[in-house]
């Protein structure tokens, strides 16, 4: 394996796949809806992780789903702590991940770019 994979790069994968599992197969919370974690970073010393995750929700929706998310993370670290063999258990920091949304709307604006460039080719070509 190469040596810039560190471990904590490993944990922090293995972490990710476990949390998508759980929150898609465990969690009962109505307010966690259909949501994609995105990644993980996990400090140094593995006592706190940075959960990314993204949804299609609204504004007031993710706000519901985060403090679901809040309120789960005791349960999503004990089961953790069951699914992977680590001396400590990270604290999990639920964030929304923003660069999803930002790629849409940068894509939508590049559509529209090049709509408009092709109605302004378009108009000369018939003239």
């Amino acid at each position: 394996m190469p040596r810039d994979y560190s471990r904590t790069l490993r944990v922090a994968d293995q972490i990710q796949r476990e949390l998508a599992n759980l929150i898609d197969n465990e969690i009962k919370d109505p307010r966690v809806g259909m949501i994609t974690v995105t990644g993980v970073e996990v400090s140094r010393d593995y006592g706190n992780a940075k959960v990314y995750y993204t949804t299609l929700a609204s504004k007031e929706e993710r706000f519901l789903i985060e403090k679901g998310l809040e309120h789960a993370s005791g349960f999503l670290r004990t089961h953790l702590s069951h699914r992977m063999k680590l001396r400590v258990v990270p604290h999990l920091y639920f964030i929304y991940d923003e660069s999803v949304e930002r790629g849409v709307r940068l894509s939508r604006l590049i559509d529209e770019a090049v709509a408009q460039e092709d109605s302004a080719n378009q108009s000369h070509v018939d003239i």
